[in-house]
């Protein structure tokens, strides 16, 4: 029999060990799901001994508790993985699990596939998945051009979210249009159906027709722009997150209303979502002194949404689907000629629907085209290096392996220069001639495959990361490629 301290526990909090017990009497087998309350566990709950032990072959801790003499076997790799604090909030549904952009990010690298590659390769698709829970949307090409194609685009990833509106909507020029978004007239950033609750949160447009003069579409990332406020105007900030506001849409068969903030933050402080839609709001009935306040940050935040290095222009072609998270991206439409016809198809669909598809199709994937990268192009030269990319690469990775980095950052480390790869070919020239080629965001965006953004961010941050400490602190460039015209040239930055 061992100590306590000779295993990874002794710091544990007792109740949330137990809480976490994987035993057949603690959770079905099958679903998973625990069976007992947290008030059925025993008072004074303490470790009582930790010995040795295997779960399926591999190395693990058997805790007998006391009070109550029952046994919980813990495999040591999910210790390391989950103990508390390494990791912080799992929410991505927040700030903190996206990638915030302004359009000059995203210019060149829209995350697009076409319809048949989406269909055919569970990767294509991951990838474009993960675009959406990441970059908050994707662009699918060459969707077949008939009516209804859109709602078998979400059934790809989910369900169908019918609403007033019906499970189909059409976007285009109506008689007698409930909503301007059925007439030609421009419209400035917003989000749809604010005055839900909840919010239908994922709004898909297929376009079958656009030949009018007119009619392109914007996105801004609602999410980047809130910090933007917060860090120009922190009273405005926080006047918009706690300010509840009426969203109200009546027409001759609905009345809806929702009582929410323009900027909803979670309880860490951290923004979740925007609701931003100057059609909707109804009446605020405040103290006159809170009207003022509001006002005034409801008008900041609405001039900097207009702010054109924040809007993303896009003109959808026939065969066009944008998907995009409507808690987050406002979607904007220049005006049209009404001579000319314009034809887009939505429908609402959920963002935890998406989630999930993309979390089976990587408990499906296998890692097997990574590990052909280690046995192809990545073996060969690195950019004049005396290693090869697979052996810089294998370095990092062992490197944070020997410096105690949880398993997330060592596959970071390891994977970090795959956006190098193009097919068989090792890019990277335009780096060493000192340019940018931004192979952090492709590798980023590649390993969205199979990784959330515990191994994505890191990747694509790498490079950043190194510019800062190669300015910073010069000390930490020894063994860099510097020049005075590219002081970030570094070998950390590749």
């Amino acid at each position: 029999m061992s100590t306590l301290t000779s295993f990874p526990i002794g710091d544990l909090p007792a109740m949330w060990l137990r809480d976490n017990c994987p035993c057949a009497r603690c959770r079905d087998p099958r679903s998973g799901q625990k069976l007992f309350q947290i008030s059925a566990l025993p008072a004074g709950l303490r470790v009582g001994t930790a010995d040795d032990t295997t779960v399926a072959g591999e190395p693990a801790v058997e805790v007998v508790w006391e009070p109550d003499g029952h046994r919980s076997a813990y495999p040591l790799a999910w210790l390391d993985a989950a103990r508390p604090g390494r990791t912080g909030h799992g929410d991505r549904r927040t700030e903190a699990g996206k990638e915030l952009w302004t359009a000059r990010d995203v210019a060149g690298r829209l995350p697009e596939a076409g319809w048949e590659e989406y269909l055919a390769e569970p990767g294509v698709r991951a990838r474009m998945l993960e675009s959406v829970l990441g970059l908050g949307f994707m662009v699918l090409r060459d969707v077949p051009e008939r009516e209804g194609q859109v709602l078998a685009v979400a059934e790809t990833f989910g369900f169908v979210r019918e609403t007033n509106y019906g499970k189909l909507f059409d976007v285009r020029v109506e008689p007698d249009p409930n909503n301007l978004a059925f007439t030609s007239a421009a419209i400035t950033p917003h989000t749809d159906n604010p005055y839900r609750d909840p919010v239908p949160t994922l709004q898909l447009l297929h376009c079958l027709v656009n030949d009018a003069d007119g009619g392109d579409s914007g996105l801004v990332d609602g999410f980047a722009a809130a910090a933007l406020l917060r860090r120009e105007n922190r009273e405005a900030f926080e006047v918009l997150t706690r300010t509840p506001v009426p969203f109200v849409f009546r027409d001759a068969g609905t009345e809806l209303r929702a009582d929410r903030p323009l900027i909803d933050t979670d309880p860490l402080g951290r923004v979740r979502e925007i609701r931003f839609n100057n059609r909707s709001i109804g009446t605020l009935r405040l103290p006159a002194d809170e009207l003022e306040a509001f006002y005034a940050a409801y008008r900041a935040f609405a001039e900097l949404l207009l702010r054109p290095e924040l809007q993303l222009n896009l003109r959808l072609v026939p065969g066009d689907c944008l998907i995009f998270d409507n808690t987050r991206l406002l979607h904007a439409r220049t005006a049209f000629a009404q001579d000319g016809a314009r034809h887009l198809q939505g429908c609402y669909a959920d963002l935890d629907g998406l989630a999930s598809a993309l979390s089976v199709l990587r408990r499906a994937d296998t890692l097997e085209p990574l590990a052909a990268l280690f046995a192809g192009a990545v073996s060969a030269e690195y950019l004049g290096e005396p290693v090869t990319m697979a052996e810089h690469m294998l370095q990092a990775g062992a490197r944070a392996e020997a410096a105690g980095a949880p398993p997330h950052l060592v596959a970071a480390a390891l994977l970090h220069d795959v956006g190098h790869v193009e097919g068989d070919v090792v890019t990277g020239r335009e780096l060493m001639a000192g340019d940018d080629n931004r192979h952090s965001h492709t590798g980023a965006d590649l390993l969205g495959r199979w990784f959330g953004p515990e191994v994505t961010e890191p990747v694509r941050l790498h490079v950043a990361a190194k510019r800062y400490l190669c300015t910073v602190e010069p000390g930490t460039t020894t063994g860099c490629r510097r020049r005075r015209s590219t002081p970030w040239r570094c070998k950390g930055v590749r």
